[in-house]
C-alpha cells in the first residue's frame, strides 16, 4: 500500500465508486453525490484509506481540462465569439450582485469586511463540472443552453484569475497591477498561437496520419495538455488553455472522432475530482460554521437562478430557458475551493472563513446537482423521462 500509493488510491476510489454508484442507482439517487460521499467516508476525515487527497485532486484536475477540451471541439469559433458578446453583461452584472450579496451575509454572520468580501469573490462563480457534465447535447435546445453556459463560465474563469491575482497582491501588501496587465496580453497571445499552430502544423499532421487512430488519440491529448500548460505559463488557467485547444480544432472533420475517443478518459478523472472534493471536507469544523454555511447555501441556491433568469430574459431569451440556465448555474465553483485554500495559505482569511467557503461550495454542488437531475434532462437523470445523452 505504501509502495504504490497512486495505484492503491485508484483501486480504492474506483472500487468504492462502483459499489456506491450501484447503491445510488438502486435508490434512484445522483451518482455524483455518491462520489462525494465516498470521499468523505474514505478521506482523512473518515476511514483515512486515502490519506493524501491533494494527490488525488491534482490528478483530478486533468478531468476538468478534458471536459473543456471536448466542449471546445463542439463549438465553432464564430459561434463562440457571438455567445461571449451576449454573455458579457450577464456575467459581469451577475458576478457583482452575487459577490455583494454573499459578502453582506458573511458580515451579518460576524466575519470582518475583508473576509466577507473574499467570501463573496469566491462564491460568486458557478461550477464548470456541474454546469456542463449534467447538460445533454442531443437536442437543439440543450446545445444552445450549452453555448450560453460555456460563455458565462469562460468569462467567470477570467474574472476568477483576476481575483486570484488581487488576492496574491493583498498577501504581498499591494495590488499586482503589472500581473493584471500581463494577463490582458496573455489571452490574445494564446489565441493567436493556438490558431496558427493548428492551421499550419497540427491539422496537416492529423490529415497525413488520419487512418492511424492511436496517433490521433495521442496527438489530441498532447495538444490539449500542452496548450493547458502554455496557458498556465502565461498566467491564465489551464482550463482556458484546454478549451481554446478544443475550439481551435472545432472546424476540423476529425473533431467528432477525437471527442468520442476522449470521453472515457474524461470520466475517469472526473470521478477522482468529485472524490477529492468529499475527501477535503474536515468534519470536525462543521459545527463551528454550520449556521453561516446553511445561510450562504440557501442564498446561493435561491439567488443565482433568480438573477440569471432576469438578466437572460433581458438578452431576449425566453423565461423558461433563462430559469433553466439559472438552475444549472446555481451553485459554487471549483474556483471557490481554490480561492478558499489559497487565501488561507496567504494569511488573507482565517481557517473558519476558509472552511465556510469550502463547505458552502460542496453543499451547493450537492444540492444543485440533485435539483438539476430531478427537474431537467441530464445524462444521469433519475427519471427515464428526463434521461438524455
Amino acid at each position: 500500500m505504501n509502495t504504490h500509493p497512486i495505484l492503491f488510491h485508484i483501486f480504492v476510489i474506483f472500487t468504492g465508486a462502483a459499489a456506491l454508484a450501484t447503491v445510488a442507482l438502486y435508490a434512484r439517487q445522483v451518482m455524483l453525490i455518491a462520489y462525494i460521499a465516498l470521499g468523505v467516508l474514505l478521506g482523512p476525515g473518515g476511514w483515512a484509506l486515502v490519506s493524501d487527497p491533494a494527490l488525488v485532486k491534482k490528478m483530478a484536475e486533468v478531468g476538468i481540462m478534458f471536459l473543456l477540451f471536448l466542449l471546445g471541439l463542439n463549438l465553432h469559433p464564430n459561434r463562440l465569439v457571438r455567445m461571449l458578446r451576449q454573455a458579457t453583461s450577464v456575467t459581469l452584472i451577475s458576478s457583482l450582485v452575487f459577490g455583494l450579496s454573499i459578502a453582506l451575509v458573511g458580515k451579518l454572520n460576524g466575519f470582518g469586511w475583508r473576509e466577507s468580501v473574499i467570501m463573496g469573490a469566491a462564491l460568486m462563480f458557478s461550477s464548470t463540472i456541474i454546469g456542463l457534465k449534467l447538460l445533454p447535447t442531443t437536442v437543439l435546445h440543450h446545445q444552445h443552453a450549452g453555448e450560453v453556459i460555456i460563455s458565462v463560465l469562460l468569462l467567470q474563469d477570467l474574472i476568477a484569475i483576476v481575483v486570484l491575482l488581487l488576492m496574491k497582491g493583498l498577501a504581498k501588501g499591494g495590488p499586482p497591477i503589472s500581473d493584471i496587465g500581463s494577463l490582458l496580453l496573455a489571452l490574445p497571445e494564446l489565441l493567436l498561437f493556438a490558431f496558427l499552430f493548428e492551421r499550419y502544423v497540427l491539422i496537416k499532421l492529423l490529415r497525413r496520419f488520419d487512418k492511424i487512430h492511436e496517433y490521433i488519440f495521442l496527438t489530441a491529448i498532447g495538444w490539449c495538455l500542452g496548450l493547458a500548460e502554455l496557458a498556465d505559463v502565461l498566467g491564465l488557467s489551464r482550463e482556458i488553455g484546454a478549451f481554446i485547444a478544443g475550439v481551435a480544432l472545432a472546424a476540423s472533420p476529425i473533431s467528432l472522432f477525437i471527442s468520442e475517443s476522449l470521453k472515457p478518459l474524461r470520466d475517469f478523472f472526473l470521478v477522482m475530482f468529485f472524490f477529492s472534493m468529499g475527501a477535503s471536507i474536515n468534519l470536525s469544523i462543521v459545527p463551528q460554521v454550520s449556521i453561516p454555511t446553511l445561510s450562504l447555501t440557501a442564498l446561493i441556491l435561491l439567488l443565482k437562478p433568480f438573477v440569471f433568469r432576469i438578466l437572460l430574459v433581458g438578452t431576449d431569451e425566453t423565461a423558461p430557458f433563462s430559469w433553466e440556465i439559472g438552475m444549472r448555474l446555481g451553485q459554487g465553483s471549483e474556483f471557490s475551493l481554490l480561492i478558499a485554500v489559497l487565501a488561507y495559505d496567504a494569511g488573507v482569511i482565517g481557517e473558519r472563513a476558509s472552511y465556510l467557503i469550502q463547505l458552502t461550495t460542496v453543499l451547493t454542488l450537492i444540492s444543485s446537482s440533485y435539483l438539476i437531475v430531478m427537474l431537467y434532462p441530464t445524462p444521469i437523470a433519475i427519471s427515464d423521462r428526463l434521461r438524455r445523452d
